[in-house]
């Protein structure tokens, strides 16, 4: 077991990669699936803002990948959000620590 990862373990992080985790937005071996930025705001309650700045260090750490797809104006954008194979096994490797620390 690797332990608890400082980077997923702060709530709303943890929240994000759940959320994309389990929507099956994650890059895999042969294909890529995505998460409108607007659904996982929804899905984690953060504001555009709090979520921006979570994705940020989630992408620094290579856990995340953003995509913008431009619109006719930047109104009509849309940011799809991605948790890369590193970040889904972090997630997976952070939840079994969870689970061991608390005994399940």
């Amino acid at each position: 077991m690797s332990g608890i990862d400082p980077v997923i373990h702060p709530l709303a992080r943890l929240k994000i990669c759940a959320a994309l985790y389990h929507a099956g937005a994650v890059e895999k071996q042969t294909s890529r699936h995505e998460m409108r930025f607007g659904a996982l705001k929804d899905k984690v309650d953060l504001s555009d803002s709090a979520l921006s700045k979570q994705l940020a260090t989630l992408e620094e750490h290579g856990y995340v990948t953003r995509f913008r797809e431009y619109g006719s104006t930047r109104a009509r954008d849309t940011v799809w959000v991605t948790l890369t194979a590193a970040g889904a096994r972090a997630f997976e490797n952070h939840t079994a620590a969870l689970r061991e620390i608390a005994g399940g």
